[in-house]
């Protein structure tokens, strides 16, 4: 005769594993959310601090991926055996070792930007047309800052060794000749 009392007690053994997590789930949430201050929150400022007014020259920060290379290569395990009158006896034997390397660490920097009161949607739509003009962007002059215009903007500062945001930093803005140089750069 066979019952049905251990699979109810599995399922109650579920049900209260489940619960208890839930609960700490649930108390780390909380504990989490209070302990983490707004400086220590990875990810762009909320308000970027204005540098200088004058300029409207701001800071953003972003996190840039690391770069990491697969590298195959084949290495041998045995070399081929050969008889003094040069045939094969056995070949040799190689052995695929796949590996990563990382060729750039994942990191937080911090850049100036042209600030929001500047990056109007007339100021975008320069940025497009600039972008257009170097052959990074293809999309239409509409003045927004959409995935496709900063997909080219990112591109762009790829190629001019300015750190890889997406976002318009002050130097990209430079380059474009959308913002004016200091004097003390003329």
């Amino acid at each position: 005769m066979t019952t049905h009392r251990p699979r109810t007690r599995r399922y109650v053994g579920a049900g209260l594993a489940l619960a208890l997590l839930a609960g700490c789930m649930e108390s780390y949430a909380t504990r989490s959310d209070q302990s983490i201050s707004a400086s220590q929150t990875i990810g762009p400022l909320t308000e970027p601090a204005v540098v200088n007014s004058a300029d409207g020259t701001c800071f953003a920060r972003a996190t840039t991926p690391a770069i990491i290379e697969t590298v195959t290569e084949q290495v041998l395990v045995q070399p081929a055996v050969v008889r003094s009158d040069g045939s094969v006896q056995s070949p040799a034997a190689f052995r695929t070792v796949t590996r990563q390397q990382i060729l750039r660490e994942r990191r937080e920097v911090e850049f100036e930007t042209p600030c929001a009161t500047v990056q109007t949607p007339e100021f975008i739509a320069s940025v497009q047309r600039a972008l257009v003009a170097r052959g990074y962007y293809r999309g239409a002059i509409n003045g927004t800052l959409d995935p496709r215009t900063s997909a080219a903007i990112e591109r762009f500062q790829t190629d001019q060794d300015d750190v890889h945001t997406g976002q318009l930093t002050l130097k990209t803005a430079r380059t474009l000749g959308l913002v004016a140089l200091p004097r003390g750069e003329l």
